[in-house]
């Protein structure tokens, strides 16, 4: 099995699983599958190559697209658009093209804690129904432009073999 896609870590941080994520938004897998980092410092970069799809208006998150169609959600912290963006500084716009490591960006961390907040970050595939399998790392140190994830396509044969449950 190949993968359709190698995420790299967006920040430099400990990585954990999502249902060990303080949001059961997160938790659950509501959104999608992937993986939370608690960061140590507040650059964000691109964990791939594509397009900024969105920009939340809070400035907490980001939605990225690669050339494949794999849709990615970076949301730094957990309940963080209470804040209304004071402690992000955006460097993309929706619609840029960004290429692994570069700078999406900036978070305060302690201004986030300071509000009582987590600074987990959740990377999240939020199309991970489209593919066959999203398989992170094991929880530990991780830093930018190691892989973090992999996104897995569905065998091109789908279909011609009756599906298991």
């Amino acid at each position: 099995m190949t993968a359709a896609l190698k995420l790299m870590a967006p920040m430099t941080g400990m990585a954990k699983g999502l249902h060990d994520v303080a949001d059961e938004v997160f938790s659950k897998g509501l959104l999608g599958k992937g993986m939370a980092i608690d960061p140590e410092d507040g650059k964000v970069v691109s964990p791939i190559a594509g397009t900024v799809t969105t920009v939340f208006p809070t400035k907490h998150a980001i939605g990225l697209t690669d050339d494949n169609g794999v849709e990615v959600l970076i949301h730094v912290g957990i309940d963080t658009v209470s804040l209304n963006g004071e402690p992000f500084t955006v460097k993309v716009a929706a619609g840029d093209r960004v290429a692994v490591g570069d700078e999406l960006l900036e978070a305060d961390l302690d201004a986030i804690k300071a509000a009582g907040l987590p600074t987990t970050t959740m990377v999240v595939i939020t199309n991970s129904d489209q593919f066959k399998d999203i398989a992170p790392v094991a929880p530990g140190h991780v830093s930018f432009k190691e892989h973090v994830m992999e996104v897995f396509q569905h065998d091109k044969e789908a279909g011609t073999e009756p599906a298991m449950a």
